[in-house]
C-alpha cells in the first residue's frame, strides 16, 4: 500500500517509512541475515532494527531527523550570540 498525498509533492511512503528508508532496511536485513548465518553475529541485525525504529515517520518527522538537527545545532553549526545594553 503506497501513500502518496498532497498532489504528488510529498515523498512516497510505505507504511510508516519513506521508500528510501524501506530500501535501506531491506538491504540491511538481507546483509544481517547473511552475517548471522556466516559469523553468528547479531550486531548487524541490532543496528538494522535500531535504524528501523529511528526512521519511523509521524507527521513528516522522525527521531533520526531530530537527532540530526540536535547534533547540527550542538556540534557542527556555529552559534553566535550578541549581548547588547539598551
Amino acid at each position: 500500500m503506497y501513500i502518496y498525498p498532497e498532489n504528488l509533492k510529498a515523498k512516497a511512503m510505505l507504511w510508516l517509512w519513506e521508500l528510501r528508508d524501506v530500501t535501506i532496511i531491506g538491504v540491511g536485513l538481507l546483509l544481517s541475515v547473511l552475517a548471522l548465518t556466516q559469523t553468528g553475529s547479531y550486531l548487524p541485525m541490532v543496528i538494522t532494527a535500531v535504524f528501523a525504529i529511528l526512521t519511523i515517520r509521524h507527521d513528516n518527522a522522525s527521531i533520526l531527523d531530530f537527532i540530526r538537527y540536535a547534533g547540527a545545532f550542538l556540534l557542527t553549526k556555529q552559534q553566535q550570540f550578541e549581548w547588547r545594553l539598551e
